[in-house]
């Protein structure tokens, strides 16, 4: 009787809320900061850091904007492997597919890159059902009578907020990525009923290599670039990085959190769960009647649409776009990103896309050719010292030091008894 009323009830406040996502909140604070503190470190004011008068601060700002892009990259792959259980080989071709669009569109149609009058007020009107659609979401786990019927709502308002979204960007060059994205996840998803497991995994990678040998034909060469890459891509005035690198800096963290705020909210959602279960035992989740390849495909349409924005980004922010992108070594790289952070995470790949990038950057700079040795090392030694990534191996020392606290609690208060 006396245990019994001794246990805490948890209740899910504002206040818990902000507990237990503090460290996010701290990173995107300091994020947010960045440019600012490097600029006053480099001697610079706040307003010249405005006007990107701080040469630093920019060079600091272009190496995170290349952060946030990998770990929209990264993220996408974690869904359609960490989550669902899919192993793809192919997913370096959502990524290329959005930055080669990108490029063909701005350069030889002339395709604007945003859309413009009421086709924009569409846009606006379907992002803000699906900030909408979060916002319940949020707060119906501190309103928990009204948590079933939030999440009966939750997805018809994410799916007319997406297709506001798509309708209003179709005559630009962010709609059509996005009209590819979604085309490209349907041309895997044709294959998903028919193939599991590594057979799934090599008919990904055949599709994908059949794209990449595309890219060098001599007949796309007047597109594509060939082996020489796609150059000379026009930006946006308004997104140009070399004149409004903080500016393409804030949109790139924007992008980067908003991607990471739809997929937790994907993946907490019962479509989510549903994924999960797929990944743990496909035939299980078969056996209780769900329809397993609408759910692959819906997180494998997900993943491509994400994947193929973050090449648009990338079209935009580099001056060449490479055909290396449309490799399967970019797979690996995805790979490896979630490796590191941690499989099946979200944030992991978050924070390896970080680490992966500025390891990248900053061993090359101080080792030269010797820095490749290097990284295989360290790749390695996360393989086999921290199996779980960063942030898996921190969530399983959290659980065993939680429940080793509660032991010893129930062992007090016994002993007390």
């Amino acid at each position: 009787m006396a245990t019994a009323s001794a246990i805490p009830i948890q209740r899910n406040t504002l206040l818990s809320q902000v507990r237990g996502n503090l460290g996010p909140l701290l990173v995107f604070v300091a994020l947010v900061a960045l440019p600012f503190v490097i600029g006053a470190l480099d001697g610079h004011t706040v307003s010249e850091v405005l006007v990107n008068g701080s040469g630093y601060s920019m060079f600091i700002q272009g190496l995170m904007v290349e952060v946030f892009i990998l770990a929209v990259y990264a993220i996408s792959y974690d869904l359609v492997l960490g989550i669902t259980g899919l192993l793809s080989f192919g997913h370096a071709m959502f990524f290329a597919v959005g930055a080669y669009l990108t490029g063909v569109l701005l350069k030889t149609f002339k395709m604007p890159f945003v859309p413009a009058g009421w086709h924009l007020s569409v846009t606006y009107a379907g992002l803000a059902l699906v900030v909408l659609s979060s916002l319940l979401g949020a707060l119906a786990r501190w309103l928990p009578p009204w948590r079933a019927t939030v999440d009966r709502l939750s997805t018809p308002l994410v799916v007319i907020g997406l297709a506001a979204v798509i309708w209003g960007l179709f005559r630009s060059t962010v709609g059509m990525v996005i009209i590819a994205g979604v085309i490209q996840a349907l041309l895997f998803g044709i294959v998903l009923p028919r193939v599991k497991g590594i057979t799934f995994a090599l008919v990904t990678l055949g599709i994908a290599s059949v794209f990449a040998i595309m890219l060098g034909t001599r007949e796309l060469a007047g597109y594509t670039g060939a082996d020489v890459g796609l150059q000379g891509i026009p930006r946006p005035d308004f997104l140009n990085p070399a004149t409004q690198r903080l500016r393409f800096y804030f949109l790139g963290l924007a992008f980067a959190v908003a991607v990471y705020l739809i997929y937790k909210r994907f993946v907490n959602s019962p479509t989510g769960r549903v994924c999960v279960a797929i990944r743990e035992n496909e035939n299980r989740a078969l056996m209780l009647g769900y329809n397993t390849f609408l759910f692959k495909l819906a997180a494998l349409t997900l993943a491509s649409v994400t994947a193929a924005l973050a090449g648009c980004m990338h079209a935009v922010f580099k001056p060449l776009v490479s055909p290396e992108i449309a490799g399967m070594g970019h797979t690996v790289d995805a790979l490896l990103i979630i490796l590191i952070g941690g499989m099946g995470t979200l944030s992991g790949a978050m924070i390896g896309a970080a680490l992966y990038r500025l390891l990248d950057y900053y061993l090359f700079r101080w080792f030269g050719a010797s820095a490749g040795f290097m990284l295989g090392a360290i790749y390695v030694s996360f393989v086999l010292f921290v199996p779980y990534g960063i942030v898996g191996t921190w969530r399983l020392r959290n659980l065993q030091w939680k429940q080793g606290w509660r032991k010893r609690l129930q062992a007090l208060r016994g002993g007390g008894g």
